[in-house]
């Protein structure tokens, strides 16, 4: 049991640094030119945000999974 639970904390732990590294690494830098100076701040701003709202949604779908998954193999046994 306490294995498990572990390693569902260090599958959440491994989601979260590779997640914040692929936010800073390769989104951030992401620039939008062409639309004027304050819309080009709010659309990049904003697609920044959305695919941060998307990372965390999949993120909660993933553990909720693999949550599910170890709670029922316990429950089996």
């Amino acid at each position: 049991m306490k294995g498990q639970i572990f390693l569902y904390v260090f599958i959440m732990w491994l989601m979260i640094l590779g997640g914040g590294g692929l936010l800073v690494l390769t989104i951030a830098p992401i620039e939008i030119h062409g639309f004027g100076r304050y819309s080009d701040e709010f659309l990049d701003s904003g697609i920044k945000a959305a695919i941060a709202v998307f990372l965390v949604v999949l993120w909660i779908f993933i553990m909720s999974k693999i949550k599910n998954w170890i709670f029922h193999k316990q429950i089996r046994n």
